[in-house]
């Protein structure tokens, strides 16, 4: 069968879905995307707050650049089958940035990214002190990553995000600048930071049908599968659920490690029915011997596995857990 890109994939989701909302939770590296696919979701998000705080242990104030971002995309689009979207922030620069920006976004293998009206360095669209750009320079860098889009991979899904709100120029300047953007050739439109659920009810109906992207975070309102699919979002993300959930875990883990190096094991008895228990076979090991038998000779084989004497030998692909 021939490969289908992430992009084909997440047009052809979105088309199959006929109008049922799309919830995309975030993901913070390659290990959480395998985490959300195990899980069961068709489409995975990469987070900007997380992945500066994942890969630089910084929060999302304008640290992380291009390179860095898609360097996390791209691990993240190889790791999993399902379409990935990304935050490519405001573009890393001008209009003449944003059209490198996003050709190399598409070369990272992700279905899509969202770009925004912000100035460099940006911020977290839930915090406060953020400025914008000009609605005539915003358009003008969603102009080139539509032209990018339409050169490179049509498929890709180009959504434009506007902080109006959140900068305190208002709802009406938002609807105002996501218009703008949708007719520049965006192909759908991001309204960060409505706080009510009249708000958001307002900008579905401002917006073409399929249009409406939505960030179910921070100040705005949650809503079920079924809401959703009522006010007519086409995608709703959840960016950095996955991002709390680590910090949190983690550290719970951590403070009792430190009380007593035992815990470790406590620990591991607790999990041992989970369903991602078996690290090796999370992370792959099966299709490692899988390959390794189509692919090394015979004898390199049997040597490689003859005085194995735990988890992912020839005879005993499913022993991991002893090896932990």
């Amino acid at each position: 069968a021939m490969a289908v890109r992430g992009s084909t994939k997440l047009r052809q989701l979105l088309k199959q879905r006929n109008g049922e909302a799309l919830f995309v939770p975030g993901c913070f590296n390659a290990l959480t995307a395998k985490v959300l696919e195990k899980a069961g979701f068709d489409c995975i998000y990469m987070t900007g707050y997380g992945t500066s705080l994942a890969l630089l242990g910084l929060p999302d104030a304008g640290y992380a650049s291009m390179t860095e971002m898609q360097l996390n995309a791209r691990y993240i689009a190889n790791a999993v089958e399902v379409p990935v979207l990304a935050d490519a922030d405001n573009g890393y620069g001008n209009a003449i940035n944003v059209h490198r920006c996003i050709r190399e976004y598409i070369q990272t293998g992700v279905a899509g990214v969202h770009l925004e009206d912000q100035v460099i360095p940006k911020r977290c669209g839930h915090v406060a002190g953020k400025t914008l750009v000009s609605l005539e320079e915003a358009a003008g860098k969603i102009r080139a990553a539509a032209e990018v889009r339409d050169h490179y991979d049509p498929d890709f899904l180009v959504i434009a995000r506007t902080d109006a709100k959140g900068a305190g120029l208002g709802l009406d300047e938002a609807l105002k600048r996501a218009e703008a953007f949708l007719e520049a050739g965006a192909d759908m439109a991001f309204v960060e930071g409505p706080e009510t659920v009249e708000e958001v009810e307002r900008v579905c109906r401002a917006l073409p049908p399929g249009s409406m992207f939505y960030n179910q975070t921070g100040v705005s309102p949650k809503f079920s599968q079924q809401q959703l699919t009522d006010l007519g979002v086409a995608i709703a993300i959840a960016p950095n659920t996955m991002t709390r959930c680590a910090v949190t875990a983690c550290y719970d883990l951590a403070v009792k490690l430190k009380e007593d190096p035992l815990q470790e094991g406590v620990f591991n008895d607790a999990i041992s029915e989970h369903a991602c228990a078996d690290i090796h076979a999370f992370s792959g090991f099966a299709k490692v011997r899988e390959l390794e038998d189509r692919y090394l000779p015979a004898d390199q084989l049997e040597q490689k596995y003859a005085n194995a004497t735990h988890g992912w030998r020839a005879e005993d692909p499913a022993d991991s857990k002893k090896a932990m």
